[in-house]
């Protein structure tokens, strides 16, 4: 049977970019509300559904839970400690609900566990995906680039905040750009740092050395035995070994989860235009 392909959206990431990267800021009639989120939400996913896709998908929007990293912070006190939630950033995580609520009405699937992080739910959809549906075509809408690391000949990342011709990321652009397989993602992570996640990596390590010590698809676990940690970054890394694979284990992504629902193979509704949406909700 041939499937729809699959749209898995990253739902925090495309809120904050449409918060703080849409061109024009949205506002209630009377002015009180802003609504610059919610109506970019679903003018940027709108337009990459009819702009990337020869044919209608089926999306699933996933979104991060409200205790869904308390697991990997429990681990690393560290772990995204470098996440303010002023007023500014409070923005995007407000528009949730009014999100959520539109995207029932329009009969577009959304998935929030309380205790799970939306990349371990899309880790996890991806995996399902792969075991009872192979040869499906899989996307990833998100600027996250840890999804790099589920990357493979069906499944891709697209960010649509990058130019076009550089918005589909595959494994061979992973390897152009980075010199590393997407398998050794959360290994290459873990030396570098992720600035995002509050992981720091080793000290003078950058991405020109960690994808030396890992070329030829080295993982990790290998470097030890491996004869290249020499030097003064060869030290760095042993010293702070156990802190290293500490943080290869929060940056890879879990694919075990229980999930409430699971793709159907069918596209989903088309989207409305966003003012529409807003009408719909009832938030002129």
């Amino acid at each position: 049977m041939s499937h729809a392909p699959l749209l898995l959206v990253d739902g925090h990431n495309l809120l904050w970019r449409g918060a703080f990267g849409f061109p024009a800021a949205i506002r209630s009639r009377d002015k009180t509300r802003d609504l610059t989120a919610e109506f970019a939400f679903f003018a940027l996913l709108r337009v990459a559904i009819r702009e990337e896709f020869t044919s209608p998908p089926e999306v699933i929007v996933v979104f991060d839970g409200q205790h869904g990293a308390a697991e990997r912070q429990a681990a690393d006190s560290d772990y995204k400690a470098n996440r303010v939630l002023d007023e500014a950033a409070l923005k995007p995580i407000r528009a949730i609900p009014h999100v959520q609520e539109a995207l029932t009405a329009y009969g577009l699937s959304w998935i929030e566990i309380d205790t799970a992080e939306a990349d371990d739910v899309i880790a996890t959809l991806v995996a399902h995906t792969r075991r009872d549906d192979p040869d499906r075509q899989v996307w990833i809408m998100s600027g996250d680039r840890d999804f790099y690391q589920l990357l493979d000949d069906h499944v891709r990342v697209l960010n649509t905040a990058m130019k076009r011709g550089r918005r589909h990321i595959e494994p061979d652009t992973v390897l152009e750009r980075f010199n590393v397989h997407p398998t050794q993602w959360a290994d290459f992570r873990a030396l570098t740092g992720d600035p995002a996640d509050n992981i720091p990596g080793v000290r003078g390590v950058g991405a020109g050395t960690a994808a030396k010590l890992l070329a030829g698809g080295l993982t990790l676990d290998q470097l030890p035995d491996s004869g290249r940690l020499t030097g003064t970054k060869g030290t760095a890394i042993t010293s702070a070994w156990d802190q290293v694979v500490a943080w290869r284990d929060l940056i890879s992504m879990r694919t075990d989860l229980d999930l409430p629902l699971l793709p159907t193979g069918r596209s989903s509704r088309t989207l409305p235009a966003p003012a529409e949406v807003i009408d719909k909700l009832g938030l002129w």
